[in-house]
């Protein structure tokens, strides 16, 4: 990979609207891509078939979406489990038991999937994404600003970073300009491009999670791209807390919430075996060792909630408080989480629903339970929107 990173021309010529397009080529074929393009079909000039791969530290999952029909259609979902502890907070522990999922999901969608190409993510604390604010007469020095901007940041060593970034109101007329940067820890990025290529795929781009979430989140939530709103991916490891303002991140944030704290929690409290407490979170009645640990884990997330919305009003005077909450990923379906973060924090909380406006073919769903799984394909949905040059 390059040691340096640019903007595409797609990138630098496209229009923003309630989001930016940012194209950070790393090398060839692998770019970052942070692709929040109003429309996910501006770019698709010629049958596109995507592959979005999620691999999470419980369960790889792929969405393969067909993006030749006017409309994007999704044509297969699988969801193939990973060995506990092969993945832990995001880092590999397990190379090999990892690879074997990748390969055995990915195996499955491939009659659907055929020629498609493969989009991957990375997220974390190793991932950092910002909106910032700098005078608009230094728009010929932006590429300088930036790389300051992201000294000042990341808490890593900068000269082992890529970021890109992408002007907001490049026909503005204040003084200032917004910018939205993304930067990523080089070796993140290498380490996903090299799993997936140990599995035997070559992906063609590895994108931001934060920005993939938002992906699927816009395309089937519109209405909550006015305001400010919390989009909550609580995965099985990490929860990303990312605030949107009039549909533009401002700041995300990652804690470690996820529900495999829950889990653990519910096991120690209610000494249950690791199987029986994953049903118990997601039944359809409540018990009150689980309410103990809603209460008490539903608080710890609310607190990271509303820290995220004050550390984005701090960032942006244009930022308001927090109206609306969206949660997605494992966590969303929690039995009495949603209700318990809605009652702490006095504002509604809505799941993410990545089939709401998704043409789904025939078929697409039929190794899963739509309604159960629909919160876990947020993030592979938003990679599969993805437009791959």
């Amino acid at each position: 990979m390059c040691n340096s990173t640019h903007l595409s021309k797609a990138s630098r010529s496209s229009q923003t609207c309630s989001g930016a397009t940012l194209t950070a080529t790393l090398g060839d074929p692998v770019r970052v891509s942070s692709h929040l393009a109003p429309n996910p079909m501006a770019f698709f000039k010629r049958r596109k078939v995507t592959i979005g791969l999620d691999i999470g530290s419980g369960l790889v999952k792929v969405a393969v979406i067909d993006h030749s029909k006017g409309l994007p259609e999704l044509q297969r979902v699988v969801i193939e489990p990973v060995p506990a502890d092969a993945i832990i907070e995001g880092e590999v522990m397990d190379h090999a038991l990892v690879i074997l999922a990748v390969q055995n999901a990915l195996a499955a969608v491939a009659a659907e999937a055929k020629g498609a190409h493969v989009v991957a993510a990375v997220g974390g604390g190793n991932v950092i994404v910002r909106k910032i604010v700098i005078d608009r007469n230094k728009s010929n020095e932006l590429r300088e600003a930036m790389q300051w901007e992201a000294e000042q940041i990341v808490p890593f060593d900068t000269s082992s970073i890529a970021l890109d970034y992408q002007v907001l109101d490049p026909d503005g007329e204040s003084a200032e300009m917004s910018v939205l940067l993304a930067v990523a820890k080089r070796d993140l990025i290498d380490a996903r491009v090299q799993l997936l290529r140990d599995a035997g795929f070559d992906p063609k781009v590895v994108d931001v999670e934060a920005f993939a979430l938002h992906n699927a989140f816009e395309f089937n939530h519109p209405d909550a791209m006015r305001g400010t709103v919390a989009l909550v991916n609580i995965g099985n490891d990490v929860c990303n807390v990312s605030v949107l303002d009039d549909g533009i991140p401002i700041l995300t944030r990652d804690n470690a919430v996820g529900v495999r704290r829950l889990r653990e929690d519910l096991q120690r409290d209610a000494r249950m075996t690791a199987d029986d407490a994953d049903s118990a979170l997601v039944a359809s009645t409540t018990t009150p060792a689980l309410d103990n640990v809603v209460h008490r884990r539903g608080e710890e997330l609310a607190k990271e909630i509303e820290r995220t919305g004050t550390v984005a009003q701090s960032l942006s005077r244009t930022v308001r408080p927090i109206r609306e909450v969206y949660i997605a990923g494992g966590g969303a379906r929690v039995t009495g989480l949603a209700e318990r973060l809605a009652s702490l924090l006095r504002i509604p909380v809505r799941p993410v629903n990545p089939l709401l406006n998704l043409a789904v073919a025939d078929g697409a769903l039929a190794d899963v339970n739509a309604d159960e799984v629909a919160p876990l394909l947020v993030l592979p949905v938003g990679l599969a929107l993805r437009q791959v040059a």
